[in-house]
């Protein structure tokens, strides 16, 4: 071999093993940049692609239209990773409490329709036009129903030294002569549902029921354990933690079927009260101009979570019973409901708090 051929072997030797100590050392910085990421690279690695169709690339607004803590709260932060799974987007809770859910839905109803706004409204979206006739929208033409989650019963409850044993014996003694200055009932306050469905029962039943509204299920609950008020009425979520510890007792529910978490309590069409129905219920609401099409698809990816045998487990244990439907559905669920309490509050000459 000639000189000039060894140093060109050499040479091309050098070359290569500089070429695998670069390739060596590529290797591990980018290994040593995947361990510090890890987490973080994996999960976005494993997050959802979007999904095929959906408007925009920003956050979807679930706008829970009463404080944290509450029950339309509480079912907003049980949907809202479900549906960011589901549709591969962000899905941001935001509280807009106030008027009894007039001011969070009154945000929905003037958001862009572009299917980035959502509402989740509680049963005092039926109430509030009648009750609220001044409230800055129409909530039949600048809002439509996209699903109808859930409902659940209220129950009518009576302290355990009082004589009633049965919602019968309320109805009795509210009927007879010494029923003169009528019998006590608590409520969460003037215009709630509970305080529509007393007063509905009552005059059609000719029972002397008197309202005491209280400014909460808390307060209400306080008085109603500690024997202040002879019955209350309020939803499952608020009432059983009290019937579960024997300080109250549960006379009837009132839901047109029995509800799985009390099973041995009538409803008051059972016992004589025909055709009564006054359920507490949650629904999500959207801008009225969101095209359709985006409102069908939210309300399949609604049902596709209800689903979920996980999220239907949380549910009910806030005492709601899911439900799956279409929005053509939902809508003519919300119109009865206002119809109905409408005409108890005009009826009845029912002012808000």
């Amino acid at each position: 071999m000639s000189l000039d051929t060894l140093r060109l072997s050499l040479a091309l030797s050098t070359r290569r093993s500089r070429r695998r100590t670069l390739s060596a050392v590529c290797a591990s910085v980018v290994l040593g940049i995947a361990a510090l990421l890890g987490p973080a690279a994996s999960a976005q690695a494993q997050a959802p692609a979007p999904a095929a169709g959906w408007p925009g690339k920003g956050p979807l607004r679930l706008v829970a239209v009463f404080p944290p803590g509450g029950s339309v709260d509480q079912v907003a932060r049980i949907l809202a990773p479900v549906l960011q799974q589901q549709i591969g987007q962000t899905v941001v809770v935001e509280n807009k409490g106030g008027a009894s859910g007039a001011i969070g839905t009154g945000e929905v109803a003037r958001a862009e329709a572009d299917g980035s706004t959502w509402g989740v409204v509680f049963d005092t979206h039926g109430v509030n036009p009648a009750l609220q006739p001044k409230i800055a929208f129409d909530t039949r033409k600048d809002l439509v129903t996209v699903a109808l989650l859930g409902t659940s019963p209220m129950v009518i409850s009576t302290h355990t030294a009082q004589p009633y044993k049965s919602f019968n014996d309320v109805a009795a003694a509210a009927r007879g002569s010494g029923a003169a200055a009528g019998i006590p009932y608590g409520t969460i306050g003037n215009g709630s549902l509970g305080h529509l469905a007393v007063t509905l029962l009552a005059k059609g039943a000719g029972l002397n029921l008197v309202h005491v509204p209280y400014k909460g299920g808390g307060p209400l609950m306080q008085d109603a354990i500690a024997g202040h008020v002879p019955l209350s009425i309020g939803s499952v979520f608020v009432a059983k933690p009290h019937l579960d510890s024997g300080k109250i007792r549960a006379l009837a529910v009132t839901t047109a079927q029995r509800h799985p978490s009390l099973p041995d309590v009538p409803t008051l069409a059972e016992l004589g009260f025909r055709n009564f129905e006054a359920p507490a219920w949650w629904a999500v609401v959207a801008p009225a101009k969101t095209p359709a099409d985006i409102v069908q698809r939210m309300n399949a990816e609604i049902n596709k979570a209800l689903r979920q045998p996980e999220v239907a487990a949380k549910l009910a244990a806030q005492g709601i019973s899911v439900n799956t439907g279409t929005p053509a559905q939902a809508q003519a669920f919300v119109e009865r409901q206002m119809d109905t309490w409408a005409k108890v509050v005009t009826d009845n000459g029912i002012k808000a708090d």
